[in-house]
């Protein structure tokens, strides 16, 4: 039975596909013929273009829809904001105008706006939302934004045009995100901002990142990689799919403990689909390298994703929500993804290494050389980035946290 309340699914004003319902719950997909016979792209690594409906039972494009939502306590103040069932189907039509990636879901009687709509952000207002930490759903039902980003954090898209905020209405597609504080975990901003800009100075890829303030209280401020500016001077989407999207993967299984995918899962999906997999695989070896060796304990399969690039190439994306974890208190220390079967950042050895190299088809002393690579040349950096985060935003005493677990680790890695 089709939910007569279903979904459009939309790249700007192209339609791309229908999203129902059934009796349980189930999300289906099935492709607009019209996109199929233009050439348009596969949604997902797990949608493939085809004629055929994804039926709700094979699970596959509730997989996919439902990653695009808020998780935890965000989902569930969400609901409770726009007095909705927190079901995955209703938020979607709640709030999935505006998403990761290049899609727009909107109910069956709305069509994508030809015109950007954004509400001015003036200091006091954005004081007002980094103190409340996004939550933006109070709004008139005429006025309210259809914003979703997935994860557990709190974050709020928005659009920056000439060093002025704006917040997007309906389905306008933002330029950035704001992340804010957690009410026990003040520091994260500063941290994500650090460690991002750590990596950065290894050459990793990674997104831009810059630490505010406002009213005593510090942001992140997060260029979207899934957006350009287009000739017309409008903001222009990317499609992009996680990796647990792209493996055919639910939220609550993005940790490896969990019954999620392995990093060498991870690996065969970025050669296989990569358009410069030479590159991309060596910047995922070294991504999991450094979050072992920086105490990034949280990198799991959510924290990856595959960029459709406008010249059509598959790209692995930059890397993003990059936190020294291990500098907070309270927070699990075992990691996302295991090394050689070891979760245990402080006991991965040599033969750990050894063990995932031989599990994604790579030379062990390939390996072992990037390891000792990367342990170096974050020593290297450690006091240089230090030195120019506190230049740009001022003394930050907790970073000395960050510095002890890194240069611990990468000691301890590079005499063993």
């Amino acid at each position: 039975m089709l939910d007569p309340d279903g979904l459009n699914v939309w790249n700007d004003q192209r339609l791309v596909g229908y999203l129902w319902r059934n009796t349980q719950g189930l999300i289906g997909f099935r492709y607009e013929e019209e996109w199929l016979a233009q050439g348009g792209f596969a949604v997902s690594h797990t949608l493939p273009v085809r004629h055929e409906d994804f039926a709700p039972a094979e699970g596959f494009a509730h997989r996919f829809f439902a990653n695009l939502l808020p998780e935890g306590g965000v989902r569930d103040q969400i609901a409770r904001n726009l007095k909705i069932a927190n079901t995955d189907f209703d938020l979607l039509r709640a709030i999935g105008g505006e998403c990761a990636g290049a899609l727009s879901l909107l109910q069956a009687e709305h069509q994508p706006s030809t015109e950007h709509e954004y509400h001015k952000l003036s200091d006091n207002d954005l004081a007002i939302l980094v103190a409340r930490r996004g939550q933006v759903y109070t709004w008139t039902t005429h006025e309210r934004p259809r914003l979703s980003l997935a994860g557990a954090q709190n974050k709020c898209p928005i659009l920056v045009k000439e060093d002025t905020c704006w917040l997007p209405r309906k389905e306008s597609p933002s330029s950035h995100i704001l992340k804010f504080e957690f009410p026990h975990y003040r520091h994260l901003p500063a941290y994500e901002t650090f460690t991002t800009e750590l990596a950065r100075a290894i050459d990793l890829p990674v997104v831009d990142i810059q630490l505010l303030s406002t009213a005593d209280r510090h942001y992140a401020l997060v260029k979207r990689y899934d957006r350009h500016n287009l000739e017309s001077g409008r903001i222009g989407r990317l499609h992009q799919e996680d990796f647990c999207q792209a493996l055919g993967f639910g939220h609550e299984r993005k940790y490896q403990e969990d019954g999620g995918p392995a990093f060498a899962d991870c690996y065969r999906l970025v050669r296989d689909i990569s358009t410069d997999p030479a590159n991309d695989l060596q910047h995922l070896l070294r991504w999991q390298i450094f979050n072992v060796l920086a105490g990034n304990s949280d990198g799991h399969a959510k924290n990856l994703s595959l960029l459709y690039q406008a010249n059509g190439e598959i790209r692995l994306a930059p890397f993003y929500d990059l936190v020294c974890t291990r500098a907070v208190k309270h927070i699990d220390y075992h990691l996302a993804f295991s090394v050689g079967g070891e979760r245990n950042p402080g006991l991965v050895s040599r033969k750990h290494w050894d063990a995932l190299a031989q599990q994604c088809g790579v030379h062990p002393r390939f390996l072992q050389k990037q390891v000792q690579e990367v342990a170096t040349r974050l020593l290297e950096k450690l006091q240089p980035t230090a030195e120019r985060f506190e230049s740009l935003y001022g003394k930050y005493a907790a970073l000395q946290r960050i510095g002890q677990v890194i240069t611990k680790q990468c000691q301890r890695t590079i005499s063993g």
